[in-house]
């Protein structure tokens, strides 16, 4: 059946600035602009955009807002019937600002996602007949865990997008198949000191309780370890950053599609990384995923080499 993602969905306000104010500053700008985003809203779009069938479960208001994320999920082809329209909250908004240099810090105001408690019927049928569930850490944990255990007892692939960090309890870790972190996450994935350990140690850690862990790099690529072997690791494209937004949920969502189409650990690493190095070259969050054509053009441009780098 393809993906099901289960997260938030946000309306984002974003606003361009010199520089992120300091604490107690107040700074002036005239550029702003409202869109999509939300990590779940974001990775369901990159996984439909990178070409796999994906559904989503999540919730928004039942107002202007949550017809307007509705919109954008449709309109990427993702499936909505099992989206949850909360009567007396506005849907969840993100607050961004992004600086001339690309760096963002972000605000968000939980909503409607904080009304996705206890699976209906209808999400654990949907939870049981995925191929991959895909989740973050925006909505609540006890959502996060139940449907970690539909899916895991009738055989799909659980992913988990720890962001932003929170502490995993053990019946959740109990059921991923595979954590995807950055590096600072993983140093708390691990009960690390950020900086005390290099990522293959942290991967070593991460292992004894989760069988694959996935760690983005930043510039130096991303890695993925499978317990018991050797790491994959790939370079990241080197290009112009305009906008770092939404290229975690890219790379995140555009790798659930990967597993999907049967690519090997090398081809999914490489097929993520191409979507993310073309979403920070342009702004904002969902505007910037791209379409499946796309990635696959970037792919041969930026890993031309066979076999693929180690």
């Amino acid at each position: 059946m393809g993906i099901v993602v289960l997260g938030s969905a946000n309306v984002d306000v974003v606003i361009g600035l010199e520089r992120i104010p300091a604490p107690g500053e107040t700074v002036i700008t005239e550029t702003s602009d409202r869109g999509r985003g939300g990590k779940g809203n974001n990775q369901a779009i990159a996984a439909a955009r990178a070409g796999a069938p994906t559904r989503f479960i999540g919730a928004v208001g039942s107002d202007a807002t949550g017809e307007f994320l509705l919109a954008g999920l449709s309109e990427a082809g993702i499936g909505t019937e099992l989206v949850r329209r909360c009567e007396g909250v506005t849907s969840g908004t993100a607050y961004v600002m992004v600086d001339r240099h690309a760096e963002n810090a972000i605000v968000v105001v939980a909503g409607a996602n904080g009304r996705l408690t206890g699976l209906t019927g209808a999400e654990q049928r949907a939870l049981q007949q995925a191929d991959v569930l895909l989740m973050q850490l925006e909505v609540p944990m006890r959502t996060v865990v139940d449907a970690a255990r539909t899916t895991r007892a009738a055989g799909g692939y659980v992913m988990l997008n720890a962001a932003p960090y929170a502490d995993l309890p053990d019946e959740l870790v109990n059921n991923l198949d595979l954590l995807i972190v950055n590096e600072p996450e993983a140093a708390l994935a691990a009960g690390v000191k950020e900086g005390a350990r290099s990522p293959d140690e942290l991967a070593d850690i991460i292992t004894r309780r989760i069988p694959d862990v996935l760690i983005t790099l930043g510039a130096e690529g991303s890695m993925l370890a499978r317990r018991g072997q050797q790491p994959v690791r790939i370079r990241a494209p080197k290009v112009p950053a305009v906008d770092t937004t939404a290229a975690g949920d890219t790379f995140v969502g555009a790798y659930a599609a990967a597993t999907v189409r049967g690519l090997d650990e090398h081809g999914c690493l490489q097929f993520a990384s191409s979507a993310a190095a073309l979403a920070v070259q342009r702004p904002g969050a969902v505007a910037s995923i791209p379409h499946l054509a796309d990635i696959d053009a970037a792919l041969g441009e930026f890993y031309p080499e066979t076999p693929p780098e180690a």
